[in-house]
């Protein structure tokens, strides 16, 4: 799990990603993100009720991509809040490839 100063926990935080941020897509994840002038990224992660109606594999996902965060966050520009929002495709994925969209949709090398 994210440290509390890693990760976007008011609502307000959300909604002015969502209202004001920029935009990325790939198969089963998508982007929002926005520059926040404090010097360190904060991300935040949305698991819809559309992808399993069962909270146990939600938090799984939730879980996957907060430790792949964990691991690349050294590697990305410092200065953003981050939502990231799983699509309906993520549920059958693996860890694997979980890890392989996440590095693409922030541009990191394996």
């Amino acid at each position: 799990m994210l440290p509390n100063k890693s990760r976007l926990l008011k609502n307000k935080d959300f909604q002015t990603v969502f209202k004001k941020g920029k935009f990325f897509k790939s198969k089963v994840l998508s982007l929002r993100f926005l520059k926040n002038n404090l010097g360190l990224n904060r991300f935040g992660f949305v698991i819809s009720n559309k992808i399993s109606k069962k909270s146990v594999e939600r938090h799984k996902i939730k879980r996957r991509l907060s430790g792949i965060i964990k691991q690349i966050s050294p590697g990305i520009e410092k200065g953003f809040d981050f939502i990231i929002i799983a699509l309906q495709g993520i549920r059958g994925r693996t860890y694997k490839e979980i890890k392989k969209e996440v590095f693409f949709i922030f541009g990191v090398k394996e």
